[in-house]
């Protein structure tokens, strides 16, 4: 087995005959090589039961498949936007030899995958990680194995929203937590977005409220997406921000969004609404992060990826290998 793969059946966790069976087919498929038509066979049942009983194996943590996230960045293609752009790192995630023929959900899934590495080969013992909210992040939160790491803090980075894309804000922060054992999750009591900024300032100016945004100054790592400003962005279908805010903005110079605030091409941050109406992390909280990973998928962000590397937003960058390609030849 490469040394980049790991993987791992846990004795402690079975605890019955249901989950001594499902060791037993998960060390057939990946410790002695067999097929699933194989182990069907042998097992006298469909081949569909032994797909159900795998997937079922990884979901209850009775095996734990892990790549080296260090291994996804050692690419030319990798190598090349690390110079370029002077970031510490780049992973790189592909779906075929050369990346181009793969579906958006394939791409998707697969970067979602790959920025889970990422993390893993990032974070370390005594991390306090500010996660951010949107489908990207929450992808990246499912995909995470089950992983321990000692005396970890988690943190929102974004105030409570929900959207019919997207599961409420605090899920991608309680779900990286839970994954990786952490010590102590954060979540932000309070909306996201609040209905007039003389409030919102007064909410951020509670005890309980503030001390929970200072501990967003004093992060390790941030992991955080970008969107871009087309009509259909994700900042409007949640409703934080109106089709006419959003119009306003790009008339402004706005050309991505980082934790629902605007940044330009230069990467200085365009402070419109709904800027003052918000409860969430500032962009130099994010710069203050000695780590900070951002992953972005599709060719429609390259632009703003960009940006958020100019705004000083990104050490290490996890996306699709179209859009790697994009902005290698930008």
């Amino acid at each position: 087995m490469p040394d980049s793969m790991n993987i791992l059946t846990s004795p402690s966790r079975v605890i019955g005959e249901r989950e001594a069976q499902l060791s037993n087919v998960a060390l057939l498929y990946y410790g002695e090589g067999m097929t699933q038509s194989e182990i069907a066979g042998r097992m006298k049942v469909s081949r569909a039961t032994i797909v159900n009983m795998l997937r079922e194996s990884r979901e209850q943590g009775i095996v734990d498949i892990r790549v080296d996230g260090k291994v996804l960045t050692g690419s030319s293609l990798a190598r090349d936007l690390r110079e370029k752009f002077g970031i510490e790192d780049v992973y790189v995630s592909r779906t075929s030899a050369f990346g181009e023929n793969a579906s958006r959900d394939e791409s998707f899934g697969q970067l979602a995958r790959v920025a889970a590495a990422a993390i893993l080969d990032m974070v370390e013992a005594g991390d306090t990680i500010g996660v951010a909210w949107g489908e990207t992040i929450m992808a990246v939160a499912n995909a995470m194995p089950r992983s321990p790491v000692a005396d970890l803090e988690v943190c929102q980075l974004i105030g409570s929203m929900i959207s019919e894309r997207v599961p409420a804000s605090e899920n991608c922060a309680i779900q990286i937590a839970r994954r990786l054992e952490a010590a102590a999750c954060y979540t932000l009591h309070a909306p996201g977005l609040i209905s007039t900024a003389s409030l919102a300032e007064t909410i951020r100016g509670e005890p309980t409220i503030k001390t929970q945004l200072r501990r967003l100054q004093a992060l390790d790592m941030t992991v955080s997406s970008i969107g871009n400003v087309a009509s259909d962005t994700h900042l409007v279908a949640a409703g934080i921000a109106t089709a006419e805010e959003l119009k306003a903005a790009r008339m402004a110079g706005a050309i991505g969004i980082i934790c629902c605030r605007y940044i330009a091409s230069d990467g200085r941050e365009i402070a419109m609404p709904p800027h003052s109406r918000l409860i969430a992390a500032t962009l130099d909280d994010l710069r203050s992060a000695r780590k900070r990973l951002l992953v972005v998928c599709g060719i429609d962000r390259a632009d703003a990826a960009c940006a958020a590397m100019k705004a000083g937003l990104v050490t290490h960058l996890c996306v699709d290998h179209v859009l790697a390609r994009a902005l290698l030849d930008a």
